[in-house]
């Protein structure tokens, strides 16, 4: 895989007589962010859980900012080596599966753990970023955000806080 490299997207559905059948294979390009930080490539969204499989418009055609507060998201981030994102916070669970590389994640109480190609971030509604530590090496993660009831922490809610 290269930097920035399409995702391969295979979207199945049904014909006119109910049988599966599969209505795109296609590559999903990477935008990438002002800034040069990372690349993103949308695949899949949805605006409600559960979902709508009767629904006919591409889920990776909406426009959303990082999650939807009562539906999910499904993205391939690209993290350009040595950079970093800004610290965020989603009203969202979001599980976040390395398939290339290592990041760092921090944590707004300092803290900082490698999570390496094949490990798992379970991530829910906290304040965090994302630093790519290698010199040399895109970190591409595969991202599920799954809208959720914001945390919250004596009596307060935790509000979104984007990039």
């Amino acid at each position: 895989m290269s930097p920035n490299s399409p995702v391969r997207r295979v979207l199945t559905g049904h014909d006119a007589a109910g049988r599966a059948v599969v209505y795109a294979d296609e590559g999903i390009p990477m935008k990438i962010l002002p800034g040069g930080d990372a690349g993103f490539a949308l695949l899949w969204t949805t605006l409600s859980v559960p979902a709508d499989n009767n629904e006919e418009i591409d889920g990776g055609a909406r426009d959303v900012g990082l999650a939807i507060d009562e539906g999910t998201v499904l993205r391939v981030v690209d993290m350009m080596p040595g950079r970093s994102s800004p610290m965020h916070r989603t009203n969202s669970v979001d599980y976040g599966i390395v398939l290339s590389g290592m990041v760092e994640l921090l944590l707004d109480d300092g803290s900082v753990t490698k999570v390496r190609q094949g490990e798992v971030i379970v991530q829910r509604g906290t304040l965090h970023a994302w630093r790519n530590p290698s010199d040399s090496e895109v970190c591409r993660i595969a991202f599920v955000l799954v809208g959720a009831t914001p945390a919250t922490i004596a009596g307060q809610r935790l509000p979104p806080i984007e990039p």
